[in-house]
């Protein structure tokens, strides 16, 4: 077993010791995509789509809350100090569907990948729930990881 297996010499489940790393600055953006049923993007656009308020920014709230909980309920995953999270929702253009986008930024010895995920696809999530009255047909698509910087890993972009 390597220093960073997730897994003890018994094959137990472990937190990785993330100790002896330096602190460095940590940046990681991910976006996912929920596409939109008909009747769901014209009331978006007609502004009548929810009773519970604005799907847009309470999808936004949503991912930020759920960036701040990663540790929470991803297993193994650190607790991180974060600096900063950020979401954006926003009509793609695409097949009708949302764009969420979540950046995340630490100064720790650890990345914020996990977090930039949980954020972008919780905030799908809370928009689908906003929406959901007027049509279950939304699908979340393509979660993925943009672009992560810092750490030994240095940096990555997805494409």
């Amino acid at each position: 077993m390597n220093e960073f297996s997730r897994f003890d010499e018994s094959g137990r489940p472990r937190m990785v010791d993330v100790g002896g790393k330096n602190i460095t600055r940590r940046r990681a953006a991910a976006e996912c995509i929920l596409e939109l049923p008909d009747k769901i993007y014209e009331a978006l656009l007609e502004g009548s789509v929810s009773s519970k308020g604005d799907p847009f920014r309470t999808a936004e709230l949503g991912g930020i809350m759920a960036a701040k909980k990663t540790p929470d309920i991803i297993p193994l995953c650190h607790n991180v100090r974060l600096d900063a999270v950020s979401v954006r929702c926003g009509f793609s253009g695409e097949n009708r569907a949302v764009r969420i986008e979540c950046e995340v930024s630490a100064s720790g010895v650890t990345g914020v990948e996990m977090e930039a995920l949980v954020g972008a696809t919780t905030a799908a999530l809370v928009f689908y729930d906003m929406c959901k009255a007027l049509d279950k047909g939304m699908m979340i698509k393509e979660a993925r990881l943009v672009e992560k910087s810092g750490g030994c890993g240095g940096h990555w972009t997805n494409g």
